[in-house]
């Protein structure tokens, strides 16, 4: 795994997250994509382990519904967005072709 890659995954996953675990997923599954669906599936898992939602009258309310829905958006947006050892739309070349582009400058004709 790069830099890029490195970055990437601790963009997705917090800078929290190991670099050491995320190096060991990334020599099994050998796609930053998959690592990071793997950590995040996993964060999901152990959220729906516990209950969600516990009250304690006239003590205290804990509530992890939302935290809940912010990882399964996370996973989708994962699986949306590209990865950088994945081939596809938006690559170095096509957005050097892009940058590259250029336009015909005409004169402006003045009429009386």
């Amino acid at each position: 795994m790069d830099e890029f890659q490195r970055s990437w995954l601790l963009a997705q996953l917090g800078p929290d997250t190991d670099p050491a675990d995320l190096e060991r997923r990334y020599f099994r599954l050998r796609s930053v994509r998959a690592v990071a669906l793997e950590v995040l599936g996993e964060r999901r898992a152990k959220l729906l382990a516990d209950p969600l939602k516990v009250t304690v009258d006239g003590v205290v309310t804990m509530d992890l519904q939302e935290n809940l829905r912010g990882i399964e958006r996370q996973i989708e947006g994962v699986r949306q967005s590209p990865a950088p050892d994945e081939p596809g739309e938006g690559t170095e070349v096509e957005d050097a072709v892009t940058i590259l582009a250029t336009t015909q400058l005409v004169p402006v004709r003045r009429y009386r």
